[in-house]
């Protein structure tokens, strides 16, 4: 049959009327659904069948009640190779775990503490070598505790430099936690109530006080500086630390419910927070969800060390950020220049001997730090599969994630199980288990 000129335009507009057709169904249909489109695993190098391990492996944790529930969701070239959900986000009522569930990520907020620094780096408000106290001049007289005398007094000296905000991104400028360590400024953390503060101005008065642990730049002890960070984000910015984080990252990123706290409208799909009794058994964690005042309100102390709640996809979509090089979907948040130098290894080989770790996180020879996430240089002298690059932190309650340049790929995984007796390391158990399934790197 002969078509005419005309009959062909007619044909070509019914044509792609039809594919906008058909992609408007598509979108509608993961717009009703609330999650993510995946694609074969086989199309982005994954084997469906090997995938399957890293299945059994998170449904075992479950039925072991060993964790209430996870998500897990893995991407590569910026496409979902699987997105799964596993157990129930509440033993009690037994609601099941679902894609748009809602997690306390505690330090997986410092990568993002650390996104707001390096949006304020590139616009010349700092710079590595500044000693911080040009930003927080209530340190410029901070001493550094030497030891104990005859009498269990301190032994102070003054710093040998001020430290840096080099070393306050790394964790080495002499800042601890409190919680864990044993030694006399460990426990002036704990008595002061450093983390308790009623403001983050309260926090650096308390912190203002209490000397050093050691030498800036002579360890790495994990501690308050990311939450010190939040308050030079205040400080430079002119906004709270939830407002520059949702005006600059959050709402950009589309990170629809990530924040400081959980709305009356979405408590609903906030996870219960379990712990460990002490022969590592499951149990309702003291200050769970139960509790009306948990996440309830934006807190008078955001935590920019782990204050953040948020969902599997949300923080993909951040993750996904770093991955393009600062960029998604049009959106620019950072250079491809500054994600480098976040994600860089900023330690000196001296701190990576296997000497320094929080839990099971050791800085050892091919492990190390950048900005406000750890990063593998060398993964086979680590130990570990991941690719060359891979940067990555976890959160205390078992969340976890790790953006991966070399293979493309991006992997989450989100439950809620405190630090305690007991508790899996699911992000060491992820990764061969993923890899594994990655039969075609080359796809």
């Amino acid at each position: 049959m002969k078509i005419t000129r005309s009959k062909r335009s007619v044909l070509l507009l019914l044509l792609g009327m039809a594919v906008a057709a058909s992609a408007t169904r598509t979108l509608a249909q993961q717009e009703k659904s609330g999650g993510l489109v995946g694609n074969k695993p086989e199309a982005l190098g994954f084997s469906s069948q090997r995938l399957e391990r890293l299945h059994a492996a998170m449904e075992q944790e479950v039925s072991r009640k060993e964790l209430a529930g996870v998500v897990t969701l893995l991407t590569r070239h910026g496409k979902v190779v699987e997105e799964k959900t596993y157990g129930k986000k509440d033993l009690a009522s037994g609601a099941p775990m679902t894609r748009d569930t809602i997690f306390r990520i505690y330090s997986m907020t410092k990568p993002v503490t650390g996104v707001a620094m390096m949006i304020l780096y590139e616009e010349g408000l700092w710079r590595p070598s500044d000693p911080i106290a040009k930003f927080i001049p209530e340190f410029a007289h901070l001493k550094v505790f030497k030891g104990v005398d005859e009498n269990g007094r301190m032994i102070l000296e003054d710093p040998v430099h001020p430290p840096t905000m080099h070393e306050l991104m790394t964790h080495t400028a002499g800042f601890t936690y409190g919680f864990f360590g044993t030694s006399p400024v460990d426990k002036m953390y704990l008595e002061q109530q450093v983390l308790g503060s009623s403001s983050l101005q309260a926090m650096i008065d308390k912190l203002a006080k209490i000397p050093l642990l050691y030498q800036p730049g002579t360890r790495w002890v994990y501690s308050v500086a990311m939450d010190i960070q939040g308050s030079i984000v205040e400080r430079l910015s002119g906004q709270t630390l939830p407002e520059f984080m949702e005006k600059r990252i959050f709402r950009p990123l589309a990170m629809k419910d990530t924040g400081f706290y959980v709305p009356q409208e979405k408590r609903g799909r906030f996870a219960t927070l379990y712990g460990s009794d002490q022969n590592g058994y499951l149990v309702l964690n003291k200050g769970s969800h139960a509790s009306p005042d948990d996440y309830a309100t934006q807190p008078s102390l955001p935590m920019g060390g782990g204050g953040l709640v948020s969902t599997a996809e949300d923080y993909a979509r951040f993750a996904q950020m770093l991955l393009n090089g600062g960029e998604l979907n049009g959106v620019r948040i950072l250079a491809p220049s500054t994600v480098q130098l976040m994600s860089a290894n900023h330690l000196a080989p001296s701190l990576m001997t296997g000497e320094f770790s929080i839990g099971p996180m050791t800085m050892r020879p091919g492990l190390g730090w950048g900005y406000d996430c750890a990063v593998y240089t060398d993964p086979p002298t680590a130990d570990d599969v991941v690719g060359k690059g891979t940067f990555f932190w976890v959160g205390a309650a078992d969340t976890w994630f790790w953006v991966d340049p070399s293979n493309d790929l991006i992997f989450v995984g989100m439950t809620q199980r405190m630090i305690g007796p007991g508790q899996p390391d699911l992000e060491g158990m992820a990764h061969p288990l993923v890899y594994q399934a990655l039969v075609n790197p080359r796809e």
